[in-house]
């Protein structure tokens, strides 16, 4: 895996994944916000992202009517440097029709102990906890 970051100006920077993408990163400079994400940001987002798509992957393999999913995660840091995550809650909103809680909670425990390498390497340092809902989604 291979990935560039240039810097653009001021505290603007351009990273590229190596598949090509493109991503805005920034840090605030005085009063100005900044232009992009904070790599810390985009950190809780790559787990939010491994964990989306974890759990979407396991609930359509167990044949579940998911047509949605959602994470709202909230994170606390160190007080000194280096300022690691100390703590990360994900909230996940399931929606589908007739889901299995127990199959839900399952996919999220499996993402969360097995396949999330974010989670993986986060899980040093912060203590990550993890709870959901299901939303009935109307047939159609």
């Amino acid at each position: 895996m291979k990935a560039r970051i240039k810097w653009i100006e001021g505290r603007t920077f351009l990273g590229e994944s190596g598949s090509g993408h493109g991503v805005v990163l920034g840090a605030s400079q005085g009063e100005r916000p900044a232009a992009g994400a904070s790599p810390m940001e985009l950190v809780l987002l790559g787990l939010g992202g491994c964990s989306a798509i974890d759990v979407v992957l396991i609930l359509e393999k167990g044949r579940e009517a998911v047509r949605g999913c959602e994470i709202e995660l909230e994170a606390e840091r160190a007080d000194t440097e280096p300022k690691v995550f100390t703590r990360i809650h994900m909230h996940f909103v399931v929606t589908g029709r007739g889901l299995s809680p127990a199959k839900v909670e399952r996919a999220i425990e499996l993402s969360a102990e097995t396949y999330c390498s974010v989670s993986a390497m986060l899980d040093k340092t912060a203590e990550i906890t993890h709870d959901f809902e299901i939303v009935d989604a109307p047939e159609g």
